[in-house]
């Protein structure tokens, strides 16, 4: 009986090599034509995209567009402002908030849907654009959506704004101290 077991398990190492081999993990490659030195394989690495540069990060190149959610005055103010009303998607890497349908304490039959997008990081009127659906419901089938320009449209765009410009300049004074 323990050779049935070692047998089964010598096959399952096998087995395994040979998926992992088979998958192209193990890619032949003429050492000839790879560069020498560790600095010219991770250039050439980069390049290839297999691999990340940290050039520039530790303070050398000061022109990068990447932000992380967190750093994003936008981003942030965006989503304090719409803590009242649930959110179906939050895409940073797509520069789009959307949120679900949102039904008001006296209106039954009537639901708001808010979009906002992300033009660019500026703190600045044309960095965002927000866009209001409404759906009236005569029945739970029968129901309209229109897209509507209304004052909740420019109420939240410049909620947006002014709450991001206030944690711009929080974030401006606490980098100063």
């Amino acid at each position: 009986m323990p050779d049935n077991k070692q047998f089964i398990i010598f096959l399952a190492l096998i087995s395994l090599t040979l998926f992992f081999t088979s998958c192209g993990m193990y890619k032949k490659v003429d050492q000839r034509q790879m560069p020498t030195g560790a600095v010219a394989k991770a250039k050439k690495n980069v390049e290839e995209g297999r691999g990340i540069s940290l050039k520039g990060l530790a303070g050398g190149n000061k022109n990068t567009t990447f932000q992380f959610s967190t750093s994003n005055p936008l981003w942030r103010a965006s989503l304090e402002v719409l803590d009242f009303i649930p959110l179906s998607t939050v895409d940073y890497a797509g520069g789009m908030i959307i949120s679900d349908w949102y039904f008001g304490e006296t209106a039954q039959n009537d639901s708001i849907k808010v979009t906002v997008r992300f033009l660019n990081n500026e703190v600045s009127a044309n960095s965002i654009d927000v866009t209001v659906h409404q759906k009236i419901c005569k029945t739970q089938v029968n129901c309209r959506i229109n897209k509507i320009d209304s004052k909740i449209k420019e109420e939240l765009k410049v909620s947006i704004l002014r709450k991001a410009a206030l944690i711009q300049k929080q974030d401006k004074e606490k980098k100063k101290k």
